[in-house]
């Protein structure tokens, strides 16, 4: 069955601002065709010279059968409305980048009435459609930018992650939680623990992760486990340790594990970033994009995943929501691939 709804450029035509004597990103990226095969798309762009597969997920199940609030399933269209309008230009201009689409999750969403026990029966299903998807992106030698959907998806793509590269991932994730929650069943704050049992998990840090937002349950597993940490009270709040001596460290731990790297964002990890569980407490949208460069630029990356913006729940509504939102999105997409440009 095909799970890949196409982003074609008729999408991109209807989503550009075209203006007299400037070039978009709408006009420059490659796009999968309504009726072309997936494998043969990502075999072209490969030959055009793309190194990017962007790619949306738009559920909330996960958020839900973590007992959150939805919202989490309209991100990837915000941030293409803002992304595909950028110029242009000498810094980038858009041909490295193929814009594949969403993968098909509207049969899998559920009332909001619906019992837990039935959205993480879904969210296994979509487990399944996430690894083939980035699986076949990954195998084609391009590296996915994820656009969430809830953390559920880390799984997925971690498992994608191993299966492509023959060996276990190391995984770096900037989030108030860690999402190593016991395993009761597939929900967005398990996403690391399974693919540790799995064993697609051979190393993890968790970037800014919040000291009251973790159960000692779920530290003692990922103590347990071997995982590191730095809380967003110790670098923001009691500046114990810079963000630059953090993440100097945290590459270096990276790079000495030898394994292909996810870098991992949940977009919580924002201040009052519109998303299925934001905080007041977070860290600047700027510190978010610099953690994104500098991993991106100093360890093997196999993908950027973006996980859990949601418009919708923009205290000024939906409108301000898609715009906050897909800015913010857009200047990450950007980050990791200026990273990834000068990496060595």
């Amino acid at each position: 069955m095909q799970y890949l709804l196409p982003f074609t450029s008729q999408h991109c035509r209807q989503l550009v601002a075209a203006r007299e004597g400037e070039t978009k990103l709408a006009q420059t990226v490659l796009t999968h065709d309504e009726n072309a095969v997936l494998k043969e798309t990502l075999a072209k762009a490969k030959l055009k010279g793309a190194r990017f597969a962007i790619f949306g997920i738009g559920e909330d199940i996960g958020p839900r059968a973590n007992l959150g609030r939805g919202g989490a399933t309209d991100a990837f269209e915000a941030a293409m409305a803002q992304f595909l309008n950028l110029q242009s230009n000498r810094f980038f201009d858009g041909k490295s980048c193929l814009v594949l689409g969403q993968i098909k999750t509207d049969d899998l969403q559920l009332s909001e009435e619906a019992a837990t026990q039935s959205l993480r029966a879904n969210v296994e299903q979509l487990d399944t459609r996430v690894i083939e998807i980035a699986e076949q992106v990954m195998q084609a030698g391009l590296e996915p930018i994820v656009i969430g959907g809830g953390h559920n998806n880390a799984y997925g793509l971690l498992m994608a992650a191993k299966q492509s590269h023959n060996k276990k991932v190391a995984a770096v994730n900037l989030d108030p939680h860690s999402d190593f929650r016991p395993r009761e069943g597939r929900h967005s704050g398990n996403g690391f623990s399974y693919a540790a049992a799995s064993e697609a998990l051979g190393y993890y840090h968790v970037l800014g992760m919040h000291e009251l937002k973790n159960s000692e349950e779920t530290l003692d597993q990922l103590s347990s486990f071997g995982g590191g940490w730095h809380t967003l009270q110790s670098i923001w709040i009691r500046r114990e340790v810079s963000l630059a001596s953090a993440l100097e460290e945290i590459v270096t731990k990276l790079n000495n594990s030898q394994l292909p790297v996810a870098l991992e964002l949940d977009l919580d990890a924002i201040t009052n970033m519109p998303s299925s569980a934001s905080t007041a407490a977070g860290i600047p949208l700027l510190d978010a994009l610099h953690y994104v460069y500098t991993v991106a630029r100093h360890t093997p990356c196999a993908y950027l995943h973006l996980a859990e913006a949601a418009p919708s729940c923009h205290v000024a509504g939906l409108q301000a929501g898609y715009r906050e939102t897909g800015q913010s999105i857009s200047e990450l997409i950007y980050a990791y691939i200026q990273g990834r440009g000068q990496s060595q």
